[in-house]
């Protein structure tokens, strides 16, 4: 997956506005123990860091 695409999707379920500030602030055990921001700099995959959102955050399948 592209960044692009994961932040679209990431634009598309929180909002313009919530993406970034969920992105920066939000620390995830599914990403051990980083944020969005953290994992995608410390070299995780889009992907991987997306399929972590949706089982955080119960994203619907129709966004997955």
């Amino acid at each position: 997956m592209r960044l692009t695409i994961f932040w679209e999707r990431m634009r598309a379920h929180f909002g313009d506005a919530y993406a970034d500030s969920f992105a920066r602030d939000h620390v995830m055990a599914e990403l051990g123990g980083r944020t969005v921001h953290q994992a995608l700099d410390d070299g995780w995959e889009a992907k991987d860091v997306w399929r972590a959102v949706c089982a955080a955050m119960d994203v619907p399948a129709a966004r997955r």
